[in-house]
């Protein structure tokens, strides 16, 4: 019973502002720019958290690496002193510590990957005309898209390491 109360009430108040927004247009602009500043916003704060991630992704694949890297000498100083189990014991771990690597490496991908979809869609959020303002370039579209290929090129960079 109360939730069809709501819902009549909650379609007034839709029409009512229907009808205030057809009698006045510019105010359904200023909603339309609104809800743009408003999602340009939250995707301001997921490049930030992204970049985060991104950021803590590398610095664990450089802890892992260098784990891998002693644990690879220990495996060639145990073979050299003829400790064969201890060896192949540490050979697994080493196998298990570059399947960690290959995960990260899939994730920070997929996080380059989010990224650039943020950055996207930044782009086309700052590149929009707004109405009655003259065209021209936006300082912040282009800031955009050149951040987006420097994060890109340095994502492709580490990765080729």
């Amino acid at each position: 019973m109360s939730s069809s109360w709501l819902e009549e009430l909650e379609a007034r108040l839709d029409q009512q502002l229907e009808g205030f927004l057809r009698t006045n247009p510019q105010q359904e602009e200023l909603l339309r720019e609104q809800a743009s500043r408003d999602r340009q916003r939250q995707l301001l704060a997921e490049r930030v958290r992204l970049r985060q991630q991104a950021e803590e992704q590398r610095r664990e694949l450089l802890r892992l690496a260098e784990e891998i890297r002693q644990w690879q000498e220990r495996t060639g100083r145990a073979r050299a002193a003829g400790a064969e189990d201890l060896a192949g014991r540490a050979e697994q771990h080493v196998t298990g510590l570059m399947d960690q690597g290959r995960h990260r490496w899939r994730a920070l991908a997929d996080l380059g990957q989010r990224f650039a979809g943020v950055e996207q869609e930044l782009a086309e959020l700052t590149s929009r005309p707004r109405p009655g303002a003259a065209p021209t370039p936006d300082l912040e579209a282009d800031w955009a898209h050149f951040e987006a290929q420097q994060e890109l090129q340095e994502l492709k960079r580490r990765s080729q390491r």
